[in-house]
């Protein structure tokens, strides 16, 4: 049943006060601060019609009501209206950023930050994977006979290095052959696709063309034995404690484990960003029990044409999505425009 228009400007204005009082809301609220130009028993029984549809709650009986999960998503794909950032808010975002680091990592974890800070609520960010890049270039310089450094470059700009330990004595030409073979062979993979199985398949096709083969492989090995774990940044997690939404201990306590779980909340973040657009996450459309009384709202993050990672913004189901929205998808463009700053320098 599609809702009438009326009944669409009631449901706006009721999920608008809610956000900003935490305080179920009655009919006479919605008369007297909306304009609506309805009597407060006209609104009482669109409201009620609007409870019996499952856009409304009410927590016990003559109490005022509450958006539902289906409500708050009707809100958000149908209703929400969004407003720019002030000149206030746009200039306080650049003196936040207004920083001189140059690794990504602590960039990110700087956003992290930075976006707690101006929404009040937690942050999440899954840091920048270097599986997700394509392989550009493989160097290798010999330290003494028997340590090299290696420094793996990709398209997105990571610059990966390690010192590792020669296979065997080799000599400057064959290290240089392996690595000129190495980069023509591998180049434009993604690092994810560098797999065993492909490995093993250079061995086979070199087999009878490279009698130091197996140095090559061993080399490659150590090469791409770097930290591959889904760093996820936190910010603002006590943020959480400030909600009304959150007095019960044990949900608290309950939304804290998880955030202490990266593995969990790396694979959220993934799941999310798969997408590659803006995703608004609600209650139980979150996959984490746990978390379930909360919304997400995630969006991606990119050197050039590529993703890289993810943002997401984490708060009650009663989160003021137009304004979230609009500070995550400025502080993205900040965030793109720094990384694609440090790749092209």
């Amino acid at each position: 049943m599609s809702l009438s228009q009326r009944k669409k400007q009631i449901l706006q204005a009721v999920i608008t006060e809610y956000i900003k009082t935490a305080e179920p809301v009655g009919s006479r609220t919605i008369a007297r601060r909306y304009g609506l130009d309805l009597s407060p028993a006209t609104i009482r029984n669109e409201m009620s019609d609007l409870e019996e549809l499952g856009y409304l709650e009410q927590l016990y009986t003559s109490s005022g009501r509450i958006p539902s999960q289906k409500g708050y998503r009707f809100y958000v794909d149908s209703l929400m209206e969004f407003k720019d950032l002030s000149a206030n808010e746009i200039a306080w975002i650049h003196k936040l950023y207004n920083i001189k680091l140059r690794e990504i990592d602590k960039i990110v974890q700087h956003t992290a930050k930075v976006l707690s800070a101006i929404t009040q609520y937690t942050t999440l960010i899954l840091g920048p994977q270097i599986q997700k890049s394509a392989f550009q270039q493989l160097q290798i310089f010999p330290l003494d006979a028997s340590k090299a450094l290696v420094i793996l470059t990709t398209d997105t700009g990571f610059v990966e290095n390690k010192i590792i330990e020669l296979p065997r004595m080799l000599s400057t030409e064959e290290l240089f052959k392996i690595v000129e073979y190495m980069n023509r062979k591998l180049k434009g993979l993604s690092i994810d696709r560098i797999t065993n199985t492909l490995i093993r398949e250079m061995k086979v096709e070199m087999i009878h063309q490279m009698d130091f083969i197996e140095q090559a492989i061993n080399l490659l090995d150590e090469s791409f034995s770097f930290e591959k774990e889904k760093k996820v940044y936190l910010g603002g997690t006590a943020n959480i404690l400030n909600q009304p939404d959150f007095k019960d201990v044990s949900k608290i306590k309950k939304i804290f484990d998880v955030l202490e779980e990266e593995t969990l909340l790396s694979k959220l973040l993934e799941d999310a960003s798969t997408a590659d657009r803006m995703q608004v996450i609600i209650g139980e459309e979150i996959t984490i029990e746990e978390i379930q009384e909360c919304s997400l709202i995630t969006a991606t993050y990119r050197v050039g044409e590529k993703t890289i990672g993810s943002i997401g913004v984490l708060g009650p189901t009663r989160m003021n999505y137009s304004k979230v929205i609009t500070i995550v998808e400025h502080i993205t463009q900040e965030l793109n425009g720094i990384l694609n700053d440090i790749y092209k320098k």
